[in-house]
């Protein structure tokens, strides 16, 4: 029994870690494809070892193109791999390009798709995530999601209930996992009290009108709280660029545990981030979205997330600041990896060629 797992950007790896532990004691062999989307050593390389993640079989390198060459290029190889390996089924998470590439290419070789994450939906279906996301779901054929909200997505949509199971989600496994690896980084002199940025996504830094309007936006912000900011390499390019500089403290980008120890220390998470806002729940912070819509849908209607544009930043920050917060159990028991595994198993031992 052998599965393909599809990777590459840093929230897969991070789902992927507790993934690989648990098929690995339901004894399901398990390879890897890294397609490259992410490159950066500081954003992915250095992720496996930290994570405790096998080295990818496959290193494709595909990065730094349009949506359509880059998914392009990675479904013509992700293709050819699995025509080689003939896995009995190909693992994909979030809604990245390399998740809809790997989707596609196993489904046109005739090899079922398990979508981790599945049903999210921001309501923008003009965000090449967001089509990404509906895309997989219904290419797939076993459907894991992170909550009962999400199967409701899927069901509007009218896929079978038959397909989905509510998992739970992996990144609280990691989460808690991870509690006794969390370290600042080396040598790092924080503030007492600050509020931890990341800002990355094209929306926000590639259109400089844009971009310059969050710079201004942050400054305000700065006057109540001091920021301090990882700074992601894309966004520092556009800074250079533009000449611009961010009102905060900035430091290197840095590695999944430092980020969890970063979000304990601070009063509060800005961030543009998927995976961040959830990991800012699980740390019990409250979290500005520096979008116009997220897929996490349920921690915006909680009230420990508020939605944001540069012009409501600084009054959503008093208000946030401000409100008196509860962090209910949103994404299961911290077990999903044991629950996805056991599914996984099950839908290979359904297969016709196997029964």
């Amino acid at each position: 029994m052998k599965v393909a797992t599809v990777v590459g950007a840093r929230p897969q790896f991070i789902k992927a870690a507790p993934l690989s532990r648990a098929l690995k004691a339901a004894h399901i062999e398990e390879f890897i494809i890294h397609t490259g989307q992410h490159q950066d050593a500081n954003m992915s390389g250095s992720f496996f070892a930290e994570l405790g993640l096998a080295e990818p079989r496959y290193q494709l390198s595909i990065n730094n193109l349009p949506h359509g060459a880059m998914t392009g290029r990675m479904l013509e190889q992700i293709e050819s791999i699995l025509l080689d390996e003939k896995p009995d089924m190909v693992v994909v998470f979030g809604d990245t390009n390399s998740t809809l590439a790997g989707a596609l290419a196993a489904k046109k070789a005739g090899i079922p798709v398990a979508h981790i994450e599945a049903g999210m939906r921001s309501g923008l279906d003009f965000q090449p995530e967001e089509i990404n996301r509906i895309l997989t779901d219904h290419l797939s054929s076993l459907l894991l999601t992170s909550n009962e909200e999400a199967k409701e997505h899927l069901l509007k949509e009218g896929i079978s209930e038959a397909k989905i199971v509510v998992s739970g989600d992996l990144s609280l496994d990691l989460f808690n996992w991870q509690k006794t690896h969390r370290r600042l980084p080396a040598g790092l002199e924080l503030p007492s009290h600050f509020a931890l940025l990341t800002l990355h996504r094209q929306e926000n830094v590639d259109e400089p009108a844009r971009l310059k309007a969050w710079i201004e936006a942050l400054e305000k912000v700065a006057k109540h709280i001091s920021i301090v900011c990882p700074l992601h390499p894309r966004t520092q390019a556009r800074l250079d660029k533009l000449g611009l500089s961010l009102p905060a403290q900035i430091i290197p980008p840095c590695g999944h545990a430092e980020i969890l120890a970063l979000t304990e220390a601070s009063s509060m998470v800005l961030t543009d981030s998927g995976g961040l806002q959830k990991e800012a729940y699980f740390s019990e912070r409250p979290c500005l979205t520096l979008r116009e819509a997220t897929e996490w849908t349920e921690l915006v209607e909680g009230g420990s997330n508020m939605l944001c544009e540069p012009e409501n930043l600084e009054n959503h920050f008093l208000e946030l600041q401000s409100k008196s917060l509860k962090y209910p159990s949103l994404y299961g028991d911290g077990k999903a990896a044991i629950s996805i595994a056991k599914k996984i198993r099950e839908f290979i031992e359904s297969l016709p060629s196997l029964s």
